[in-house]
């Protein structure tokens, strides 16, 4: 498969996974490595009166890419020129000109830019835990669960898992990839734009700004094929259902404030909304429609002894797994703790490696109906476990601020 991501060179961790030598421990490391849960967090998750950081954005899809009046205006106060961005203007990632403030999310659509090659060679953002991270004498962890190994999902995957697909973005480092799953909008019942996602996928956190050309790809790879029989794939297959572009970002401002690349940081707030709009043109469809549902959220984060079992769904993309299929894992939670004053998170067995960060994680309720309780944020170096915020009312704002913001649209 060819390549086209940069070089990365890896420090050497101390301990849980860090970056490896390519990009996609660089990848990995949002999907599994204490990945930016949405940080912080305690009983009432809004440690800062604020419970979410939002971002608003890009243009309008549907077969007509235009740029709104207002983000030419801010490109311009930042600097930039659409045209310049749009050309190439956006791989400055000059410190200053690093978009990092909750409003200051930007993304235009570049049309064409995730063609097949560009998709298949991003990476996770790896994001290890440093054993020198997790305090057993801090809050509540239960023992370390025994690893349970991911399976991949049954293809199609529009039939096994509608609302999953991968979240792709350029950082400083290269091309990137995270896992992402469609949920419901109150504003907008059975017509969905809105993607739930970890909040390292969308920005770096406390020495960082946004991500840039976001796009999600709902049941990329739909048929399961291999690395190989990809090589010489049309975009048509790789992305059956379009390619979505982030048109609004939010996530905590305890991420914002306090994530870091690698470690707990930020951890028990590290998730993130975005709303999307088509690339090309849907025939007047909501992601929702297109894809065939959304799940609900649930925000009444469920204590871990009631809870039996949840499934955690992405795409893993560090050794051994190579990013390009579908897996799975399923387990009863167990709790761990980051930091005496932050939320505690879940915690389960599972080999998924980094590219699955962001990935949701779904319980089905004593209703019999799914709904997603958290998401894939971090995870030990050598795979075995994930971790994954519990959603409260920090992760409420988050959601309800994406949701209003195109209430009226």
């Amino acid at each position: 498969m060819r390549s086209i991501r940069p070089s990365f060179t890896a420090r050497r961790g101390r301990g849980r996974r860090r970056a490896t030598t390519s990009l996609t421990a660089v990848a990995l490391v949002s999907a599994l490595a204490l990945t930016a849960t949405a940080c912080n967090g305690d009983g009432d998750d809004n440690a800062n009166g604020d419970p979410a950081a939002t971002a608003t954005a890009a243009g309008t899809g549907d077969g007509k890419i235009t740029i709104s009046d207002d983000l030419k205006r801010r490109l311009k106060e930042h600097g930039f020129d659409i045209d310049k961005w749009k050309n190439g203007a956006w791989k400055d990632w000059n410190r200053d000109d690093w978009l990092r403030e909750a409003n200051d999310f930007i993304n235009p659509i570049i049309k064409g830019l995730w063609d097949p090659d560009r998709m298949r060679d991003a990476e996770d953002p790896d994001r290890g835990v440093d054993d020198n991270d997790i305090s057993g004498d801090q809050g509540v962890t239960d023992p370390t669960p025994q690893p349970v190994k991911a399976q991949a999902v049954a293809a199609p995957y529009h039939t096994s898992a509608a609302t999953s697909g991968k979240l792709l973005f350029d950082a400083p480092s290269g091309t990137m990839v995270c896992s992402a799953t469609v949920v419901q909008d109150p504003a907008h019942p059975g017509k969905s734009n809105l993607v739930w996602t970890a909040g390292h996928c969308v920005h770096a956190g406390k020495k960082g700004g946004w991500y840039r050309n976001i796009a999600f790809v709902p049941s990329y790879n739909n048929q399961g094929k291999s690395a190989a029989e990809l090589q010489n794939a049309a975009r048509s297959e790789i992305a059956p259902y379009g390619v979505w572009w982030a048109d609004a970002a939010k996530t905590s401002q305890q991420w914002i404030s306090e994530g870091g690349k690698t470690g707990g940081d930020g951890a028990s707030y590290d998730f993130a909304v975005i709303h999307v709009t088509p690339e090309q043109g849907s025939g007047g469809k909501s992601l929702e429609e297109t894809v065939g549902g959304a799940l609900p959220v649930n925000f009444d984060a469920p204590a871990v002894p009631e809870v039996k079992s949840v499934t955690a769904t992405g795409y893993p993309a560090a050794a051994p797994y190579d990013g390009e299929l579908m897996y799975r894992c399923q387990d009863k939670p167990g709790r761990l703790s980051i930091e005496q004053a932050a939320p505690t998170m879940y915690r389960i067995g599972c080999t998924m490696t980094g590219g699955s960060s962001g990935g949701g994680w779904v319980e089905t309720g004593a209703d019999g109906k799914p709904a997603l309780v958290s998401n894939t944020s971090i995870g030990p170096v050598n795979a075995g476990w994930l971790a994954g915020p519990r959603l409260g009312e920090v992760a409420k704002g988050v959601y309800d601020s994406v949701s209003k913001q195109f209430a009226g649209r």
